[in-house]
């Protein structure tokens, strides 16, 4: 089994490219246990997403898609800039978003 590649970046490593199109890119100074619950949490909500599509309820999928917002913010990849926030603004954005996704 081979490693999944990862996405090529931006020379300032702050977008990542995805067929052609740039992205923001995960804070890369989240501690990556946390990281990776914000990804669990990401994953989930998207699937919730789905789930709520499929069953034709609204309410259910605004419900879901405030959580993905949520966990990309959290995740730094929305909001305002990972890089134009102090190393406390960003302790505080990713550590609120899982207390509040938790």
């Amino acid at each position: 089994m081979t490693a999944k590649a990862r996405p090529d970046r931006t020379p300032d490593g702050r977008f990542i490219i995805v067929d052609g199109r740039r992205w923001r890119a995960t804070d890369p100074d989240i501690p990556e246990d946390a990281a990776a619950r914000l990804r669990s949490h990401l994953m989930a909500a998207r699937r919730a997403v789905g789930a709520a599509q499929r069953a034709e309820d609204p309410e259910a999928e605004r419900a879901a898609r405030a959580r993905v917002h949520l966990a990309k913010v959290a995740l730094g990849e929305r909001g305002t800039p990972w890089w134009e926030q102090s190393d406390a603004q960003r302790r505080a954005r990713w550590s609120e978003g899982l207390a509040e996704l938790d």
